[in-house]
């Protein structure tokens, strides 16, 4: 529930962000007044119109995944498309109601206050939300399967990032000296599973190890609502340079030998 209430104020704080901001361009280029040449009210009407479908193409990026990291370059870049697209959405909405739209500086301005403005508020909101979400009880649980140096790199990394995803158990297949690791409890081997997952109440599990167990854990999983995460490290693949692809609609991870960088926009 409150994740829930988080991404509904979330996706309503965009659309008065996305608002507020072609307001303001509005005045930048007019000045601070209510211009008789250029009214205000059919202006914004337009621009309360579009945004639901600017906030659905922003959706569509999935800008708003748990996992979604907004302080990226890459995010940026998923916003500053949207804001494009909700430039374009606004230029033909207002052609079809009202006619021409006469002044292209405002819809540079528009872009610019939109990409920015809906970027830095996503990295506050962002902030908030993972402090938040990590309130005790914290509302996504993991439980990290595995006691390795990559599970115990993950850990620290969601920890040190106040990821929403938070570890709260660990188990290992063949048992560990280790009693915690990054203040998170190792409590046995697999044959706990069962009891951790139901006790933990957890929401996540994240496979570091024993690839043999890989079917039960999915099983697991799969019969208790619980979403499976699987490090690549466990199938031998250490190096970071993996992605998941599409093959003929078929989810594939890809391993790529190096080569030139713009090569990655065709491959």
């Amino acid at each position: 529930m409150r994740h829930a209430l988080l991404l509904l104020f979330w996706l309503v704080s965009d659309i008065a962000v996305f608002i507020v901001m072609y307001a303001l361009s509005y005045f930048l280029r007019v000045g601070w007044i209510f211009s008789t040449d250029f009214a205000f009210e059919p202006y914004m009407r337009v621009v309360c119109a579009i945004a639901p479908l600017w906030l659905l193409v922003l959706i569509c990026t999935r800008t708003f995944a748990l996992t979604r990291n907004q302080n990226t370059l890459r995010n940026g870049a998923y916003i500053c498309y949207a804001a494009v697209v909700g430039v374009a959405l606004f230029a033909l909405g207002y052609y079809f109601t009202y006619g021409l739209f006469f002044s292209r500086k405002l819809l540079v301005y528009a872009l610019i206050l939109t990409a920015v403005g809906v970027w830095v508020w996503h990295i506050l909101f962002d902030f908030a939300m993972r402090r938040l979400l990590r309130r005790n009880p914290s509302v996504f649980r993991a439980l990290i399967v595995g006691v390795t140096r990559e599970s115990s790199a993950l850990i620290a990394e969601l920890n040190r990032r106040k990821n929403p995803i938070t570890p709260v158990a660990i188990l290992d297949g063949r048992g560990t000296k280790e009693t915690e690791i990054d203040g998170v409890p190792v409590l046995g081997k697999l044959n706990k599973l069962d009891d951790v997952l139901r006790e933990k109440g957890i929401t996540h599990l994240i496979q570091c190890s024993d690839l043999e167990q890989s079917l039960n854990l999915l099983s697991a999983c799969r019969e208790k609502k619980i979403v499976y995460m699987l490090l690549p490290s466990v199938l031998g693949i250490i190096e970071h340079d993996e992605k998941v692809e599409s093959l003929e609609g078929q989810p594939v991870t890809m391993v790529s030998p190096p080569s030139q960088k713009w090569k990655w926009f065709f491959r």
